[in-house]
């Protein structure tokens, strides 16, 4: 199930609002039966739970693809290593930056 921020965050761009500053814009809460709306300070109107909901699919696909991106952004060899790969493949003939990236690709695919 999307975050509600994720969900806000997607209304709002919807609506020609670029970034969504929470503890400013929008500040939620969770009064331990789920996260709410307390309060809403953006110049847009704010959602009703019928047009948050709507935003469902798209928010889990944001977060899902956010996941993927966070866990290659850790596979990945540091960017003095994958220069040296480069430097190296150069000299040599070699494709191992080239390989590298793509196991790290393979290994966490976006779709």
């Amino acid at each position: 199930m999307a975050q509600l921020s994720k969900k806000i965050e997607l209304y709002a761009a919807a609506n020609s609002v670029a970034n969504v500053e929470f503890e400013k814009d929008v500040k939620l809460r969770d009064a331990g039966s789920g996260v709410y709306i307390y309060e809403w300070n953006l110049a847009i109107a704010e959602p009703t739970v019928e047009q948050l909901a709507s935003y469902e699919t798209a928010g889990n696909t944001a977060e899902a693809l956010q996941t993927v991106l966070s866990t290659r952004a850790v596979a990945y060899p540091t960017w003095q290593e994958q220069m040296d790969m480069q430097y190296k493949d150069l000299l040599n003939g070699t494709t191992t930056w080239k390989d590298a990236v793509a196991k790290v690709k393979s290994d966490n695919p976006k779709d």
